[in-house]
């Protein structure tokens, strides 16, 4: 059985597997495109199309992967089986997607980008949907699920932190002597992959000889059809409820991330300090994690979980009106008090998935963690997906050019010169995100669940 009460040495050993799962999350959102176009030489098009061919694989691959281990029975359970059999798969896949095949026409290109992207996407669901679901199968205990989940989200920042600035390094360290551009260099990018995927695979393995799961037999398991799983998740009103305040959520933050290289570049024309920003934004969001798991048990996971969207929206508004009026070290301040809200948006929802499963297995009687993890993260996907094409889009209608070519620099001085440019990216970091924060905010206020799962709504 589950334990009530765990000891560090196992929140640790669960918590580390993120440091890879946010490594490679980082990893793929920064780099994905510029490596297909710039090292694998595939045109900006068709990168976009693999790309997206990828993310419309996961909308397949996440949910049927729950659906898969909610009905597994092995010795090692239901969800640590995969990690052990799948952490090398992954190590290899991210070599794979890395190593790119060399003088093939276009059209070979985008049929070896789709096919490695897929592979990387499958290996990466196949460890990723059991590990989202292990938190109810270590432990029953409210306050230590939301302990569980702040040393889980306390090492998805380092691993966040390497994602971001582990791949330039290492790049320029292996690259060819004779490469023109050692960010363009095959062979770099190869053993960065190599480097990267063996530290997810030991990671995983970590994860996965560090936990143990309660004891299931065959009638434990769902009996329902594929479909009518997924049709009984969305029945679950708590969970529709957190669903739709995480998808908010995920495409409010993604605006931000997404956009603040341009805006250290393009409005405050201080491309130099883009590195510096996300430190200060990222540690000071490991720093809050666990503040945020003690205002927790304080106010409880809802509160915990609109304060971070009070914070972050805040933030937005005061980078709009006055962070390209002030000086720079205003603007460094202001990427910590976002980090805060950031610290504060890491726990709650996770925290509060078991709540909602538990809610319903009382109901019916039953526990279908995979599907409601299996939906998450596909949510999680969706909405920075979303986040990414609208971004996209209003930097197009702003007429933001891409600087590449001989005359780059001429292009970058056009965009910093273009009130176009300045407004689309302003809206980007401003008032988009604060729309999208504030309506997850007043979502998540509808959330019925009072605490402990077992009280069920409020009277």
């Amino acid at each position: 059985m589950a334990q009530n009460r765990l000891t560090v040495r196992q929140k640790l050993g669960f918590g580390i597997f993120d440091l890879g799962g946010n490594m490679l999350f980082t990893l793929m959102s920064f780099w994905a495109l510029k490596y297909l176009t710039d090292t694998v030489g595939l045109a900006a098009a068709w990168a976009g199309t693999a790309v997206m061919a990828g993310k419309a694989w996961d909308a397949v691959t996440d949910p049927l992967m729950g659906y898969i281990s909610d009905r597994t029975l092995s010795r090692w359970g239901r969800r640590r089986v995969y990690l052990l059999y799948g952490a090398v798969p992954m190590c290899l896949a991210m070599v794979f997607f890395f190593t790119a095949p060399v003088y093939l026409p276009q059209p070979l290109h985008l049929v070896w980008a789709l096919l490695a992207l897929m592979v990387l996407n499958t290996a990466s669901t196949v460890i990723n949907i059991p590990y989202s679901s292990l938190t109810p199968e270590l432990t029953s205990d409210y306050h230590e699920q939301s302990s569980l989940n702040g040393y889980r989200f306390g090492c998805a920042v380092f691993g966040t932190i390497a994602g971001a600035g582990a791949v330039q390094p290492l790049v320029q360290l292996f690259a060819s002597p004779a490469s023109p551009d050692p960010l363009l260099d095959r062979r770099g990018f190869s053993m960065m992959g190599l480097i990267l995927g063996a530290v997810m695979m030991i990671v995983t393995f970590i994860t996965f000889f560090g936990t143990r799961e309660k004891k299931y037999t065959k009638e434990d398991l769902p009996t329902e059809g594929f479909f009518s799983t997924y049709k009984a998740v969305f029945h679950n009103k708590p969970y529709i409820i957190l669903l739709i305040t995480y998808a908010l959520h995920m495409t409010g933050i993604s605006f931000l991330t997404t956009i603040l290289t341009y805006y250290t570049e393009n409005v405050l024309n201080r491309g130099d300090i883009t590195t510096i920003a996300m430190l200060l934004l990222l540690v000071t969001a490991m720093v809050f994690i666990p503040v945020s798991v003690l205002v927790s048990k304080k106010i409880g996971k809802k509160r915990t979980y609109q304060i971070c969207f009070a914070v972050i929206a805040s933030a937005c508004g005061i980078i709009y009106f006055l962070g390209h009026r002030l000086p720079v070290g205003f603007f460094f301040g202001l990427m910590v008090y976002a980090g805060i809200g950031v610290g504060f948006s890491y726990v709650a929802p996770f925290a509060m998935v078991p709540d909602v499963i538990g809610y319903e297995a009382a109901k019916s009687g039953e526990r279908k963690e995979g599907a409601y993890y299996g939906m998450w993260t596909f949510i999680s996907k969706l909405g920075t997906a979303l986040a990414l094409f609208v971004s996209g889009q209003i930097l197009t209608l702003g007429k933001y050019v891409s600087p590449v070519g001989e005359t780059a620099a001429a292009i970058i001085e056009q965009n910093r010169g273009s009130s176009s440019v300045f407004t689309a990216i302003r809206a980007l970091i401003g008032p988009i995100p604060i729309v999208v924060l504030l309506a997850a905010m007043a979502v998540i206020g509808f959330y019925p669940l009072n605490g402990k799962a077992d009280k069920g709504p409020r009277g």
